[in-house]
């Protein structure tokens, strides 16, 4: 039996440049059934490469998808994005998610930068949970996250680099049960899921931490499915689970 994930042919309908980071691309995709978990991915294979990179499912309909691509100085998809690509074809893969709130959770935290903004906003808007929100962003998005959120808008500490371990630090938890999800750069989210284990001492179905990109020299987005990738770091022993990892995790960019 083949293990070959399932793929949908594509065409790209619409592209708008939401922010200077930021581009929007509505794409024909016959066929598709979204898992209806929000923070859901996909692979996408732009024209002359065969490598997928991996994207948040910002929202779908009616043979529609939307994803949200980071645009930045170097990548696979992203200078395929930063030109005009309507009507280009690409490849999509079948969604994975890993969404998942104890069903108890009386609350939600989401923590990340401008890569995990497509995720936060479906999360906000799909589930009725009192949310509050730290966004690390370097483009003014004011209208991007859903008006009932309470959002703490940050500023990235420079080009290419995020401090949201030292934002994550310095919460005040809510009283009582909840969940806590955050993606953004890989050394950052290795960090908070010490924190979240050794400090916050939370068990591993109370969190979904997961690293979209590397920092560096040059940003490096992952270039292989994020679920497998997730469970990379030796410090969390807790259970696999589907997660993604950079583009988002995918890659987001």
């Amino acid at each position: 039996m083949s293990t070959r994930a399932f793929q949908h042919d594509a065409q790209v309908l619409r592209r708008e440049q939401l922010s200077s980071h930021l581009v929007r691309l509505e794409l024909a995709v016959d066929g598709f059934e979204s898992t209806g978990v929000p923070d859901e991915w996909v692979g996408l294979v732009v024209p002359d490469q065969f490598q997928s990179r991996y994207y948040t499912v910002r929202s779908h309909g009616a043979g529609r998808l939307v994803l949200d691509v980071v645009v930045h100085e170097h990548g696979l998809v992203t200078e395929w994005a930063a030109r005009d690509v309507v009507g280009d074809r690409v490849t999509v893969t079948e969604p994975k998610g890993s969404f998942a709130p104890p069903p108890a959770a009386q609350w939600l935290l989401l923590v990340g930068d401008l890569t995990a903004m497509p995720a936060m906003a479906r999360i906000v808007e799909e589930t009725g949970l009192p949310t509050r929100v730290w966004a690390e962003v370097p483009d003014d998005l004011p209208h991007y996250l859903p008006a009932r959120a309470d959002v703490t808008w940050l500023v990235p500490p420079g080009e290419g680099r995020s401090a949201l371990a030292a934002a994550v630090e310095g919460i005040e938890w809510p009283a009582g049960e909840g969940y806590f999800w955050m993606a953004g750069e890989s050394a950052q989210m290795r960090a908070i899921r010490k924190h979240l284990m050794r400090e916050r001492r939370l068990p591993s179905s109370a969190y979904d931490v997961m690293g979209y990109w590397r920092g560096g020299a040059a940003r490096q987005p992952r270039a292989v499915d994020p679920g497998p990738v997730w469970r990379a770091s030796p410090d969390d022993p807790g259970p696999a689970r589907q997660r993604p990892g950079d583009h988002p995790a995918r890659d987001q960019s």
